[in-house]
């Protein structure tokens, strides 16, 4: 297929929305008006949690030993594990808290959220966000805000945010 969406088996559903435009692949919710941030995580399959673990080691004598410095995270709704090899260091940012960071950038004044999804078995999220306002160029070219944000759970960088342009108006 392509194009890894997370397909959760339980829900039956694609990890993914957006708003009035179709879907990535055809895949996930389309929705008519912009959600708030709680909204945004039910549509794209996004309101889950992240827990970390640390790893068992099984010895050839079937003994085991729980790690101090090795560890998994894995989300319960599913049972999927996101990552296998982390540190100690390692923390989980939440699903919640990544949009969180969002609405905190604006105060949640204006924020638009345009599409969300999870990619794999959901250990990558990423989210797009359009900010109130435009940014002129030239004479009469309105250009549209966009903030895209995307997050991880299995050990790799975590958060990263970055903005871009879209559009003439």
């Amino acid at each position: 297929m392509g194009h890894n969406i997370n397909f959760n088996e339980k829900t039956g559903k694609h990890s993914f929305f957006s708003v009035k435009e179709k879907a990535w692949h055809g895949l996930g919710q389309i929705v008519q008006d912009y959600p708030n941030s709680a909204a945004a995580l039910q549509f794209a399959g996004l309101d889950f949690e992240v827990y970390k673990r640390p790893n068992i080691h099984i010895l050839d004598n079937g003994n085991e030993i729980i790690s101090t410095s090795s560890f998994y995270t894995y989300r319960p709704d599913t049972n999927a594990v996101l990552g296998d090899r982390l540190g100690k260091d390692y923390e989980v940012v939440q699903n919640a808290d990544a949009f969180g960071f969002f609405d905190a950038i604006v105060d949640g004044d204006g924020i638009q959220y345009e599409t969300a999804g999870a990619l794999g078995k959901g250990e990558k999220i990423f989210i797009t966000a359009k900010l109130p306002g435009y940014i002129k160029v030239g004479n009469d070219d309105m250009v549209e805000k966009y903030l895209f944000l995307t997050t991880s759970h299995d050990g790799l960088p975590n958060i990263s945010a970055s903005t871009f342009r879209s559009g003439k108006h």
